[in-house]
């Protein structure tokens, strides 16, 4: 599985529905639609600012991550951001890769 930070921003429609149902409700909401998926919803919260919420979901892959963001962009409620998280074991990983790479210019 692989970890997945989510941010939304409310729509019109979207913050009439949270005023109507309440932010637990919109958190069982995501919380349903990643299980859909084969994952979990790991952390949700509100915040101030640009994104109204930021959700931490592990998905089993990079097509589920896709759908996630594309269908809950499609109903209208929020506009989606997605971010793929990579744990520090990972980049170990990374840093010990070796690379063939020339660049602009050399």
């Amino acid at each position: 599985m692989s970890k997945y930070l989510y941010q939304a921003a409310y729509t019109d429609a979207g913050l009439d529905g949270l005023l109507k149902e309440g932010g637990s409700k919109r958190r069982e909401a995501v919380e349903l639609a990643a299980k859909s998926l084969g994952g979990t919803l790991e952390a949700f919260y509100y915040a101030f600012g640009d994104s109204d919420v930021f959700a931490i979901i592990d998905l089993p892959d990079n097509v589920s991550a896709s759908a996630f963001s594309l269908l809950v962009t499609a109903a209208g409620g929020a506009r989606v951001k997605t971010t793929v998280l990579i744990t520090p074991e990972e980049v170990d990983e990374a840093t010990k890769k070796t690379l063939k790479y020339r660049p602009p210019g050399k």
